[in-house]
């Protein structure tokens, strides 16, 4: 274990035990997919300009979990959220709450580049355009989103063309780029990585870290090295088996400071999962 937990870059970031502000919170989070008990009883807070990294097996939950943040969820006829999802105080599960307006405050970024098939300068300016987004100078905006996102010196003198020409790793900043443009509070990554060579894969890395300033990440990833290396804390998550179905109900098992998640888990699941004993 020594190893992930020597690179985890920011061990000296001062951070209390719990997020004391959270932007977000998960209070008794339950989904299910029909009679499918996808995720059980998860509580979770998110802290303001944090990192949280949530890990563990395939089919554990952990993005589920995710799209619920979001609403994403509700784009599944089958699924059905209980509990709550506070985001500044309010329940974003509330029926007065437009799933629309959530996900222009808690942006999201996919695992595979998507970028629609218009120009470099149209994919950033897509989403203020359909959402009404007052904007004074939209060239400015553009410019904005893509030095945010680390890429306007790249992409700079080519806004016309396709962005169907940029790198698999430009791509994904250009969704970074576009996801910033309409100025969300909070931006969920879901293996944002895991599609790119290890050279653009370092360069999201470091673009998250640049982020962390302005916006609060959640990211759920695969590679343990990659929630060591930039999340603030970590968040583990296993699946229990159904003795009877054989289907697996994703469970929150620990959350912490990631340096401890690394260095000294409290529950043996999660060491055995850090130490590569299972999953």
């Amino acid at each position: 274990m020594g190893s992930l937990s020597d690179v985890h870059g920011d061990a000296n970031r001062q951070l209390p035990e719990f997020p004391l502000d959270p932007v977000m919170e998960a209070r008794n989070l339950n989904v299910f997919y029909g009679d499918f008990h996808a995720v059980h009883d998860v509580n979770l807070a998110y802290g303001k300009n944090e990192i949280t990294a949530m890990i563990g097996p395939s089919g554990c939950g952990k993005s589920t979990v995710l799209r619920c943040l979001n609403r994403m969820n509700d784009l599944v006829a089958s699924a059905r959220v209980e509990g709550e999802v506070i985001y500044h105080e309010q329940n974003i599960y509330a029926r007065d709450v437009d799933p629309i307006a959530v996900r222009t405050h808690v942006g999201m970024v996919f695992q595979k580049p998507n970028p629609f098939p218009k120009s470099i300068y149209d994919n950033i300016a897509y989403g203020p355009r359909v959402t009404g987004m007052k904007v004074d100078n939209m060239d400015d905006l553009v410019e904005g989103a893509l030095r945010g996102a680390a890429l306007w010196d790249e992409v700079k003198d080519k806004l016309k063309q396709s962005a169907y020409g940029l790198s698999g790793g430009q791509q994904q900043r250009l969704c970074i780029a576009r996801t910033i443009a309409t100025k969300p509070d909070v931006i969920l990554m879901d293996e944002p990585c895991s599609a790119l060579d290890p050279i653009a894969t370092a360069r999201v890395e470091d673009l998250m870290l640049q982020l962390r300033d302005d916006y609060t990440l959640i990211v759920v990833t695969h590679n343990m090295q990659q929630a060591a290396r930039v999340s603030d804390r970590t968040a583990f998550f296993t699946a229990r088996p159904d003795e009877t179905t054989g289907n697996r109900t994703g469970l929150l098992v620990e959350y912490d400071l990631t340096a401890k998640i690394f260095s000294n888990p409290g529950n043996q699941q999660t060491e055995d999962y850090i130490s590569g004993r299972f999953g």
